[in-house]
């Protein structure tokens, strides 16, 4: 039996291995496998937006533990719907601002729905 490589640093595991820190990371993860499959972008492709976004952070001092590893991953997937037509960055922003005034007049602990005020705010 292969014994497994020790683990990252701030990388969170349970007793099946790493997990998603946060729900929305696996929503990222799953929509890059999504567009992929889509043909939206190669995995070279991919793989290049994300080791730029990661280069470009720890230019910016990002001390590269781990915890921030989805931010990057975020920020490439945007980057790269953005660069492929599929939306552009006013629209990504546009849709950021949405949500985050959804979130802010959503109750704590019940669901977020984006409505169409919530483009107004």
């Amino acid at each position: 039996m292969t014994a497994l490589p020790a683990p990252l640093p701030g990388l969170p595991l349970d007793a099946g291995g790493p997990v998603f820190r946060e729900p929305w990371e696996a929503h990222a993860f799953a929509l890059v496998v999504t567009l992929h499959q889509r043909a939206l972008f190669t995995w070279p492709e991919w793989a290049q937006a994300l080791a730029q976004q990661i280069a470009a952070a720890q230019a910016r001092g990002d001390a590269d533990l781990g915890d921030t590893y989805y931010h990057h991953w975020l920020a490439a997937l945007e980057a790269l719907v953005s660069v492929k037509g599929a939306s552009s960055a006013a629209e990504l922003q546009r849709f950021q601002s949405a949500w985050d005034h959804a979130a802010d007049r959503t109750p704590h602990g019940r669901p977020i729905e984006l409505r169409e005020r919530d483009f107004g705010a």
